[in-house]
């Protein structure tokens, strides 16, 4: 559907970069919805649930017609055992969070929501990825620099110093980064939105 308008519910940089990667135009418009997880849920289902909406609180501020409108709400989240761990609040959480992780396998979970008129298709990705463990120098030269407060897990695989520590992945590297791209172009196809 060549005349498609794809919006993604996301101030989200590294996904705009990542939806850039798919060579389809699209928009971007920012989505406010709360993002506490309900503990009633299981992970995975929790953050389908964030994806959607955000999708839908886009959704519904469309006059235009919808048949012509996909809309892409997505949330990620870093999962170490039972544990999720989402953006840190600030210095001291991202410390405790990227110290957890050292010299383990964690997963990273991106669920994503695409609205296409009253469709409504959800997935969950997960990826697996293992760290090299990093000194106590170490991380704090990373928060120093990074500033990873507005990343799950505190840190950014794509970051530069990052690298040095990521010593696996299994599964999709974009999922990490914040949008499963395969899966989500595969979806786009099989709606027939591609």
């Amino acid at each position: 559907m060549s005349n498609l308008n794809i919006i993604l519910a996301s101030q989200s940089p590294r996904r705009r970069e990542l939806l850039e990667m798919m060579q389809l135009p699209f928009t971007t418009v920012p989505a406010d919805v709360d993002e506490t997880f309900d503990p009633g849920l299981t992970i995975p289902d929790n953050i389908m649930n964030i994806a959607e909406q955000k999708a839908r609180a886009i959704a519904r501020k469309l006059t235009a017609d919808t048949t012509s409108t996909a809309v892409l709400g997505a949330d990620t989240t870093v999962v170490f055992g039972e544990m999720p761990l989402g953006k840190p609040s600030g210095y001291d959480e991202a410390y405790g969070m990227l110290e957890t992780l050292q010299g383990t396998t964690h997963e990273v979970m991106t669920g994503f929501a695409l609205l296409h008129g009253a469709a409504c298709q959800t997935d969950c990705v997960t990826t697996l990825v293992e760290f090299t463990p990093m000194t106590g120098q170490e991380i704090k030269h990373y928060i120093d620099t990074q500033k990873p407060f507005d990343k799950a897990g505190a840190y950014g695989i794509q970051d530069p110093f990052m690298s040095c520590f990521i010593r696996r992945i299994e599964g999709c590297y974009y999922n990490v980064v914040g949008l499963p791209l395969s899966r989500i172009y595969t979806v786009m196809r099989d709606l027939g939105l591609v």
